[in-house]
């Protein structure tokens, strides 16, 4: 993929690339994080979370995953080619919210139905990817917070890709309010079945902007692919694809 710009580094000078539609960039000869649209120096919090695992343990890691549930094939661990192994340290936004919501709706499960009111209070470190067109499963992925370091650059491996930003700081608290809302009127849903009205109340607290590493695992079973996702700092599979398994009921 070709380098389209490139900024210099206002640390150590050094060029800055970048793809359209990337706004905040970290220099991987120094570590410095930037601003591309000012070239300013990035103001908030930026960390990341160390990988733990080789590309052999999550050999390892994906195979234990593959003998385990009852809903994969008996030989899935033995006749699986792991295909590719590739660690990418994503970049996220942690947003820290604090969410009151308060309901009335209608509870229709008995007769005649009545109306109810409700209040949810939550408090939230909520996890926006900041890329853009992305299927990565966020809402499966616990990112552990409490292993999370300042950014280093030294401590990224050499085989490891590291993405760029392309969301800023007000859009990722634009969608953090979004999300919660709809996630919300989920909960609401648990307790009415029709929602009359609903109010939220948000206090946006931190953000953090954070990289995380993650490995993508492609592997090929009776010649179909299949991907897997592994968190790289607890080696806890995200996301798996399971092969579809054939049960004789007779």
């Amino acid at each position: 993929m070709s380098i389209i710009q490139e900024i210099r580094c206002s640390n150590c000078a050094a060029p800055i690339s970048f793809r359209p539609g990337e706004i905040i960039a970290t220099c991987r000869y120094c570590g410095f994080t930037c601003v591309i649209e000012t070239g300013k120096t990035f103001t908030l919090e930026h960390s990341m979370i160390l990988n733990k695992y080789t590309p052999d343990q999550t050999e390892e890691l994906t195979r234990n995953w593959m003998r385990s549930g009852f809903l994969k094939p008996g030989d899935l661990a033995r006749s699986s080619k792991i295909l590719e192994r590739s660690l990418t340290y994503l970049p996220f936004w942690v947003i820290k919210v604090a969410t009151t919501s308060e309901y009335k709706g209608i509870f229709e499960r008995v007769a005649p139905p009545v109306v109810k009111e409700g209040k949810i209070e939550r408090e939230y470190d909520w996890l926006i990817l900041a890329r853009e067109a992305s299927e990565f499963p966020t809402r499966e992925y616990d990112v552990p917070l409490r292993g999370k370091i300042p950014y280093d650059f030294r401590r990224i491996e050499d085989f490891a890709k590291t993405l760029n930003s392309e969301v800023a700081r007000d859009e990722a608290v634009k969608l953090a309010r979004q999300q919660i809302e709809s996630h919300h009127q989920f909960l609401a849903k648990q307790e009415v079945d029709k929602i009359i009205e609903m109010r939220n109340d948000f206090v946006i607290g931190d953000s953090v902007y954070l990289h995380a590493p993650v490995w993508f695992v492609v592997y090929e079973y009776k010649g179909e692919r299949y991907s897997l996702i592994l968190e790289g700092a607890t080696g806890v599979i995200i996301k798996g694809d399971i092969p579809a398994t054939r049960f004789n009921l007779f």
